[in-house]
């Protein structure tokens, strides 16, 4: 079976801690909901991934190097 993570057109996915998390909430000053959404069974998603966890995208850009994005992980 083909593992799509690692297809190189699929941006760098990655699990936050606790902390991590936390400074990108209050940087946006939003709550863990307000963040879009991205459901477990993505298979772009990490295997330790699981629903409530947030999750650091970095893509790459045309006007910058990279653009970040985080999703929340729901079931």
């Amino acid at each position: 079976m083909v593992d799509v993570s690692q297809h190189e057109l699929v941006p760098e996915h990655t699990v936050l801690s606790d902390d991590e998390v936390e400074g990108v909430l209050e940087e946006y000053d939003i709550t863990p909901t307000d963040l879009p959404k991205i459901k477990r069974k993505d298979p772009a998603l990490p295997d330790d991934a699981e629903p409530g966890d947030v999750i650091k995208i970095v893509r790459d850009s045309r006007t910058t190097e990279n653009a970040i994005v985080y999703r929340l992980v729901i079931e």
